[in-house]
C-alpha cells in the first residue's frame, strides 16, 4: 500500500510490522541488520501514535455500584488486526487495573502508552546453571505444596519504570524482557500492543502466568535482583473483556 498522506498512521505501523517479523528466528534475531533496521522504523512509526490517531480517549468518570464492579472487567481488548506474522490491538486498563506478570513464549513485543501512565515489570527465566541452588531446594515461605515444586523458575528483573504517552515503545524479545507484569498508575490507562508472532496454543505459544515467591539481590555489582517465579493458573481477579475498535480501518 502506498504510504501517502490519506494512509492512516496505525495502517502504516500494521504495515511496518508485517514485514519487521516474519522468518525472525530467536537464535539470530539480534545479529540480523535488516530485522534491526526495520524495527527501528516500527518503533519510530510507534512513538508518534496518539490516541487521538485512533479515535479513542480516557474513559469519563462514572459512578459505578460495587455490585456492578465486581461484574465490570478490569482491562478491555480493542482487536485491530491478526495475521499469522503479527496481532495489533488495544489494552485498556481500569484505574487501579493489573495484568498480572505472563510470559510471550517465542514472540517479540512493542507497547505503546496512548493515555495515562502505567508501570512495567520485566523479567525474564534464567537457565538452570551447574552449582546453582535448585528451584526445588530453596525454601520458601510460606512452604510449597508438593506438586508445586516443577513450577518454580529463577528468573532475574531485567527493567522496571514508568511509561506514559510521552514514553517511546516498550521492548520484548524471546530472550530479553519477555516476562511482564503492568499497573495502571494514578488512574485508567490504555496502550497499544503488537505480538509476533500472535499467542498460538497449538504451536507452543501459550500464555502462562506468574507469581513472585521470593527475590533477592543478585550482585551488588550488577544491581539486578533474582527473583523465583511460580506458575499458576490465570489469577482469579483478572480477567479480559473486548470492546469494539473505533479506529481507522487496517488491512494487511
Amino acid at each position: 500500500m502506498p504510504r501517502n498522506n490519506k494512509t492512516s498512521l496505525v495502517q502504516k505501523i500494521a504495515s511496518q510490522a508485517y514485514v519487521t517479523f516474519p522468518n525472525c528466528s530467536t537464535s539470530a534475531i539480534g545479529d540480523n541488520k535488516t530485522f534491526l533496521e526495520r524495527q527501528a522504523e516500527l518503533v519510530t512509526l510507534l512513538s508518534s501514535i496518539r490516541a487521538a490517531d485512533l479515535r479513542i480517549a480516557p474513559p469519563k468518570k462514572l459512578s459505578i455500584s460495587s455490585s456492578q464492579s465486581s461484574a465490570v472487567p478490569p482491562v478491555t481488548y480493542m482487536h485491530i488486526c491478526e495475521t499469522d506474522v503479527f496481532s495489533m490491538g488495544v489494552f485498556l486498563l481500569k484505574s487501579g487495573a493489573s495484568i498480572p506478570l505472563h510470559d510471550h513464549p517465542g514472540m517479540n513485543g512493542m507497547l505503546k502508552v496512548l493515555y495515562g501512565k502505567v508501570n512495567i515489570r520485566c523479567y525474564d527465566k534464567l537457565d538452570k546453571s551447574a552449582g546453582a541452588e535448585s528451584d526445588t531446594e530453596r525454601q520458601f515461605d510460606p512452604p510449597l505444596m508438593p506438586f508445586q515444586g516443577d513450577d518454580v523458575r529463577r528468573a532475574v528483573l531485567r527493567s522496571s519504570g514508568q511509561f506514559s504517552h510521552q514514553s517511546g515503545p516498550c521492548i520484548l524479545s524471546p530472550l530479553k524482557d519477555n516476562l511482564h507484569e503492568i499497573d495502571a498508575v494514578d488512574g485508567p490507562a490504555a496502550f497499544l500492543d503488537i505480538l509476533a508472532p500472535p499467542y498460538d496454543p497449538d504451536n507452543g505459544r501459550d500464555c502462562h502466568y506468574y507469581k513472585v515467591l521470593q527475590t533477592c539481590k543478585k550482585s551488588e555489582q550488577s544491581g539486578e535482583e533474582e527473583a523465583w517465579l511460580l506458575e499458576i493458573p490465570q489469577p482469579e481477579d483478572f480477567w479480559c473483556g473486548g470492546e469494539p475498535y473505533p479506529g481507522p480501518k487496517v488491512s494487511v
